[in-house]
């Protein structure tokens, strides 16, 4: 199997995916939050947000949280 030759902060960089602030398509979007929907569902909801909203609202994307 080939190993990846980016390190994570180039790859989580460079995702490309909705921002749950702004509403809208945008690169460098991080999880911010995952919440289950239901106990016998087994759905989730994951939010994500882009740098800029990230820096606007305050947000620490869930894999930076202690």
């Amino acid at each position: 199997m080939a190993e990846s030759t980016q390190t994570a902060s180039t790859a989580a960089s460079s995702a490309f995916g909705w921002c749950a602030w702004h509403q809208g398509l945008a690169r460098g979007v991080r999880l911010i939050s995952a919440q289950e929907t239901g106990s016998s569902s087994g759905t989730q909801i994951s939010r994500f947000a882009c740098r800029p909203c990230r820096e606007a609202y305050d947000l620490v994307p869930l894999a930076d949280q202690p």
